[in-house]
C-alpha cells in the first residue's frame, strides 16, 4: 500500500449534508441522464428487485409449516432486502427511490417536466425488468420446485394482492415507500459499502415483514402469479377455484394493485420523507438564498 494513500475514517455524514447532496447533486444528475441510460438502468433495477422478490418467495416456501407465521415473514423479508442493495450499489434507477427527486424540484434544481420524464421512463423500464424475470422463471420451471409449493406461494401471493381493497393497497403503499426512501436516505449517508448494506437492510426488512406494498416488487409478484396461473399442476395444488382465479388478470394487476400502490408510494415518499426532511434541513437555507437574491436584485 502506498504511503500516500489516505482514508476518510468518517463512514457517516450528517443528515443535513445528505439532504443537500440529494437535492443539489444526486437527484438533478438523475434528471439529466440521457433517456437511453435512464431506461437501461431502470430495466436493471426492475430485474434486481424481482430477484430479491423471487428469493424471498423461495425461502418462505414451506417455512410457515415449520415455523410461526411471523418468523416465516421475517425470513422472507431478510432475503428480499438483497434487491435494493443491488439497486443502490449498481446505480440502477428505481421508481420508488426516484420519487425523492421532488426534493430537487422544491429546491428549483430540477424542473417538473424533467421529473415527469424520469418517472415515466423509469416506471416503464422497471416494469420490463420485472416482467423479464417473471418470464424467465416461468420457463425455467423453478415455479414447480418443492412439488409445486413455490408456484402455489407465487400464485396465492398475487391473488391476495389483487384482492386488497383500494384503501388497503394505497395505505400499504404509503407505509412501504416511507421506509424504502428512508433506506435510500440512510444509505446515502454511508460512505463504506458495508455501511450502505446495513442502512438498507433494516428498513427494507421492516417493510416486507410488515406486509406493506411496493409497486415495483408487485410488478414481479403479480406477473409471476399470472404466469403460475397458466400451470394446471400449480392451480390444482393451490386449491383456488376458477372463480377466485378470475380476479387475477391484467386488468386487476393495474386497477386493484399497481395504481393505488404506486399512488401510495408517491404520497409516502413526498409527505413523510421529502417534505419532512426538507422542512427540517433545507427550508431555512432555501429562505436565506431567496433573501440574498432579493437583496441583490434590489441593488
Amino acid at each position: 500500500m502506498s504511503e500516500q494513500q489516505t482514508f476518510d475514517a468518517r463512514d457517516c455524514v450528517t443528515p443535513n449534508s445528505v439532504a443537500h447532496e440529494l437535492a443539489d447533486q444526486v437527484m438533478p444528475a438523475k434528471a439529466n441522464f440521457r433517456k437511453s441510460k435512464t431506461f437501461v438502468l431502470a430495466i436493471a433495477a426492475g430485474a434486481l428487485i424481482a430477484f430479491g422478490a423471487q428469493v424471498s418467495l423461495t425461502v418462505m416456501t414451506g417455512t410457515a409449516e415449520n415455523l410461526s407465521w411471523g418468523i416465516a415473514k421475517l425470513v422472507g423479508a431478510m432475503t428480499f432486502a438483497t434487491g435494493l442493495m443491488m439497486v443502490v450499489l449498481t446505480g440502477s434507477e428505481l421508481f420508488t427511490g426516484n420519487v425523492m427527486m421532488t426534493l430537487s424540484v422544491i429546491e428549483k434544481k430540477t424542473s417538473f417536466a424533467k421529473l415527469l420524464r424520469n418517472w415515466t421512463i423509469v416506471y416503464a423500464g422497471n416494469f420490463i425488468g420485472s416482467l423479464l424475470i417473471a418470464f424467465l422463471i416461468y420457463y425455467s420451471g423453478c415455479s414447480h420446485n418443492s412439488h409445486e409449493a413455490l408456484g402455489v406461494l407465487s400464485l396465492t401471493t398475487a391473488y391476495q394482492k389483487v384482492n386488497l381493497t383500494w384503501v388497503e393497497a394505497f395505505t400499504r403503499g404509503i407505509l412501504c415507500n416511507w421506509l424504502v426512501c428512508l433506506a435510500i436516505w440512510m444509505a446515502s449517508s454511508a460512505r463504506l459499502v458495508i455501511g450502505k448494506i446495513f442502512a438498507i437492510f433494516f428498513p427494507i426488512m421492516t417493510f416486507v415483514a410488515s406486509g406493506y406494498e411496493h409497486s415495483i416488487a408487485n410488478m414481479f409478484f403479480l406477473t409471476n402469479g399470472i404466469f403460475a396461473k397458466h400451470s394446471a399442476a400449480i392451480v390444482a395444488a393451490s386449491g383456488l377455484s376458477a372463480e377466485q382465479l378470475s380476479t387475477l388478470n391484467i386488468k386487476s394487476l393495474f386497477l386493484s394493485n399497481l395504481i393505488p400502490v404506486t399512488l401510495g408510494n408517491i404520497a409516502g415518499a413526498i409527505v413523510f420523507v421529502v417534505l419532512l426532511f426538507w422542512t427540517a434541513y433545507l427550508r431555512d437555507d432555501h429562505k436565506k438564498s431567496e433573501d440574498i437574491e432579493n437583496v441583490i436584485e434590489s441593488k
